[in-house]
């Protein structure tokens, strides 16, 4: 697949899990000057990475919600939290992939990451069950 294939298919699947206005929101925002950057990720992230057969696209949220709460970046997570609820994954789910990075990457990740989750459902007006 060449580079433009895979921008191609990136920006399909980035705009399927991520939505269309966040999207074009994110490409808008970065002007002429950050431009290469969104191609980049788009390229590589969403077409050669998320675009594979090899894993559904709720186990691929469901790591990246743990992987970038890892890295304490809670502004991505935030956006894959949407996503992943966009890719079918429920709030228990969720919340069980919190507690599995209590254990592995600490409280204050699991912390911030949880409460990030609870901005997001609430913003959805959805309800977590206990």
């Amino acid at each position: 697949m060449s580079a433009n294939e895979k921008l191609q298919a990136g920006l399909k699947v980035r705009r399927e899990v991520l939505g269309e206005e966040y999207v074009a929101a994110a490409i808008e925002k970065a002007g002429p000057f950050g431009a290469p950057l969104q191609e980049l990720v788009t390229e590589f992230c969403w077409g050669a990475v998320w675009a594979r057969d090899g894993l559904d696209r709720r186990t691929r949220s469901l790591l990246n919600v743990a992987m970038i709460s890892a890295l304490n970046r809670p502004n991505e997570v935030r956006i894959h939290l949407e996503g992943a609820l966009n890719n079918g994954c429920t709030a228990a789910e969720l919340r069980e992939v919190v507690l599995q990075i209590s254990a592995y990457c600490g409280m204050p990740a699991a912390l911030d990451t949880f409460r990030v989750l609870r901005e997001v459902l609430a913003e959805r007006g959805e309800e977590p069950k206990a």
